[in-house]
């Protein structure tokens, strides 16, 4: 008989070991009816349009729609895929360390995402990096750069673009690197459990095989509505 370890990214998602509703429910999105209104800004790298990269990721995505507890889950358009590489501000996150420290917490959103923009446009651009796949969870993927030397360039730029926007969330060090694929509407029994882990394994390997390295645009400062669609307003290109 084949025992299954179950990561402990999955048993999160389990009732049994965190019975606490999901984080974002009732703020981000609701149990009928999709997302809700969140606008704020952030700093994404969307998968290359047409790549393989993102049939990859589409593949994927196919397979979480494709388990019995899918109905559980809340998934993202495909056209939403994204890493974030520093987060924004939010509507419903104001707060310190949440929001640049000299201006007031009060400020409309739309003329946050002004005076952010107009900051980042002096910013100087680092060197390019390669994203690789960690491990695959419920909600998406994990990733982190492809080698050492790419980890330590992405921390460089998150770095940068805390010291230039004037804040730094308080897990601004040991952020995970992800793409999202769903939101949990209500957490997995505990006999789904081995399935899933079998599914995100097999996910993970495929991935691995298919697009050891991801495609990825360059990081780019987007606003949204909410977690629908993000639209670019300004591109940091890589330096040739």
């Amino acid at each position: 008989m084949t025992v299954v370890t179950l990561s402990p990214e999955l048993l999160q998602y389990s009732k049994s070991h965190n019975p606490a509703p999901p984080v974002h429910l009732g703020t981000r999105y609701r149990k009928l009816g999709g997302f809700l209104p969140e606008p704020g800004n952030t700093i994404v790298c969307h998968p290359v349009k047409g790549s393989k990269t993102q049939q990859v990721l589409i593949d994927a995505r196919e397979k979480y729609l494709a388990m019995p507890e899918a109905p559980q889950f809340l998934f993202t358009p495909i056209t939403s895929i994204h890493m974030t590489l520093f987060e924004g501000i939010i509507e419903g996150r104001r707060a310190e360390n949440f929001w640049p420290g000299d201006i007031p917490l009060e400020t409309p959103i739309d003329d946050m995402t002004e005076l952010m923009a107009a900051r980042l446009e002096g910013f100087t651009v680092f060197e390019p990096f390669k994203v690789s796949v960690v491990n695959a969870r419920p909600a998406g993927l994990l990733v982190e750069g492809a080698t050492e030397a790419d980890r330590k360039t992405m921390r460089a730029w998150r770095d940068a673009f805390a010291d230039l926007l004037g804040y730094r969330q308080p897990n601004h060090d040991d952020y995970k690197f992800h793409l999202t694929f769903a939101y949990a509407i209500e957490r997995l029994e505990y006999e789904a459990l081995p399935r899933w882990q079998a599914m995100l394994d097999e996910v993970t390997e495929d991935i691995r095989r298919e697009a050891p390295v991801f495609e990825l645009m360059p990081p780019a400062f987007c606003v949204f509505e909410d977690m629908n669609h993000f639209h670019e307003l300004l591109i940091f290109d890589f330096e040739p």
